[in-house]
């Protein structure tokens, strides 16, 4: 039955092994990678939101998250206070905030 199944010869030299250097440059490369394409965008991204957020001021028309469209009335360190309306306000947090529209957005809406 040894014909189906050849015989392994032993060679002079052991085969080399790839080695430890290979494997350190490959998860580095890797590594180095996902920086550039997810991580590094992303952080711009969350720097960008909190700088328009600091800008925000009194009578600045924003959307928030939800897709509402008001007039920034009353600013505090966690909410902001929208003009929906005439006679509407509401509470929204400060993250809840998508971005900032150009003025006299509201009057065409």
């Amino acid at each position: 039955m040894n014909f189906f199944i050849s015989d392994a010869m032993a060679a002079g030299e052991p085969a080399p092994q790839g080695g430890g250097l290979q494997l350190i440059i490959m998860i580095a490369l890797f590594f180095g990678i996902m920086y550039f394409m997810i991580i590094r965008p992303q952080s711009k991204k969350a720097k960008e939101h909190n700088a328009m957020l600091e800008a925000l001021s009194k009578g600045d028309e924003v959307v928030t998250n939800g897709g509402i469209l008001g007039k920034v009335v009353k600013i505090g360190d966690n909410f902001i206070e929208l003009k929906v309306s005439d006679n509407t306000t509401m509470k929204v947090q400060r993250h809840a905030i998508a971005s900032v529209m150009p003025k006299g957005t509201m009057k065409s809406a």
